[in-house]
């Protein structure tokens, strides 16, 4: 009850904790054509090179003011992301090799010039490292309402050209050849993000942000195959993220907004990972048990229905030592005759012996049938 409290009438606390949700809900949603297109390293590239840009901005404009540090940043990262389109374009480096070269070159120019900024005699420049890690406490409702515009913008250009991102996602060389303009596209979804990433410099931090643009995307990933579904989870998941993130830093002592927010994101993948339905490592083991334990009790009816075959009986039973000679392992063996006998399938005397019911026999035929009948028909043929 009492974050709830703090949630409606403590200002700070409100402001954080909406505005690292519309961050996250934007790069979320955003990072989903990232991850898709196999180009994760874009979200990295891209904060990394935006912190010349901060830095520039407030040598030629002298103000700390968001707005402008945002437009610098910007205009940072879309020149990296042209360059290094042009850079595979014309020349043979794969891509993963020049958003490596721009991240790393762009990053080294911003420290520099961070460095050379902290010596300079003027102190008006104080605090704007703390771009490199964010500072989620800096937050104004004047920011969070500029992140909202900016956000609810990008997301309305999505909608608008959903069927050519998602063609480009998935068949960029169908999408040239059905007409559509693949290089201004390009540009234009790497601008999204680009913008995705420096509404969340402030919160983040440069270091940071590539985790909000991959994280909840690879995280909705393993839920679903349906890309519209996809891009809505990624933005819950980081909408979620920058939400609880928020609540956790304001809830312990000296725990900073920008990782706690980073660490929730990085939960949502891990859980995403163990349990997402025919993805999940969890569901994937519980699949092939399932599948072990049915090949299991077909064995064991194949097994009893060859014995009662010899014996002339159907309805034969048989010690477990039989079926044990057979290449069946005793633990395994004894759960899956108990199993049969809740299913029906066979049946325990008083001896301990085992036998096939009349169910049983029947499916047991079945799978005689289907395992050696068809084989029989095509050695015949």
């Amino acid at each position: 009850m009492g974050i709830f409290h703090d949630l409606i009438f403590d200002y700070t606390l409100r402001t954080i904790a909406l505005g690292s949700a519309i961050l996250g809900l934007v790069s979320g949603a955003l990072g989903t054509f990232a991850v898709l297109r196999k180009q994760s390293l874009v979200g990295d590239a891209i904060s990394h090179a935006a912190l010349p840009g901060i830095c520039l901005a407030y040598l030629f404009t002298g103000s700390k003011s968001p707005l402008a540090l945002f437009i610098g940043a910007a205009l940072a990262g879309w020149l990296g992301a042209v360059l290094v389109m042009k850079i595979t374009g014309s020349v043979r480096v794969k891509y993963d090799a020049a958003l490596g070269m721009e991240l790393s070159v762009f990053f080294g120019l911003g420290l520099m010039l961070l460095t050379w900024m902290r010596r300079h005699p003027d102190a008006s420049q104080a605090g704007l490292d703390r771009y490199l890690f964010g500072q989620a406490a800096g937050l104004l409702a004047g920011d969070v309402l500029m992140m909202s515009l900016i956000g609810a913008a990008s997301l309305f250009v999505v909608f608008l050209f959903w069927k050519e991102f998602k063609m480009m996602s998935f068949d960029p060389a169908f999408a040239a050849s059905a007409g559509f303009p693949v290089k201004h596209l390009d540009v234009l979804l790497a601008t999204l993000i680009i913008i995705a990433v420096v509404i969340g410099l402030q919160t983040v931090g440069v270091v940071l942000m590539s985790a909000m643009i991959i994280a909840p995307a690879a995280a909705a990933r393993q839920w679903t195959n349906r890309m519209c579904v996809m891009v809505f989870l990624a933005g819950g998941f980081g909408a979620a993220s920058g939400f609880l993130g928020a609540l956790i830093s304001n809830s312990a002592a000296r725990v900073p907004t920008g990782p706690a927010i980073i660490l929730c994101a990085s939960a949502f993948v891990f859980f995403s990972l163990m349990i997402a339905p025919g993805r999940g490592i969890l569901w994937v083991r519980l699949a092939d048990w399932r599948r072990r334990r049915i090949l299991q009790m077909e064995s064991v009816l194949l097994n009893l229905f060859s014995l009662a075959q010899q014996h002339g009986d159907q309805q034969h039973s048989h010690k477990i030592s039989v079926l044990l000679a057979m290449g069946e392992r005793l633990p395994a063996l004894k759960f899956t005759l108990r199993e049969l006998e809740k299913r029906g399938l066979a049946q325990k005397d008083v001896s301990g012996e085992w036998s096939l019911t009349a169910a049983g026999i029947a499916e047991a035929q079945q799978l005689y049938d289907s395992e050696f009948g068809l084989n029989h028909e095509h050695s015949t043929d």
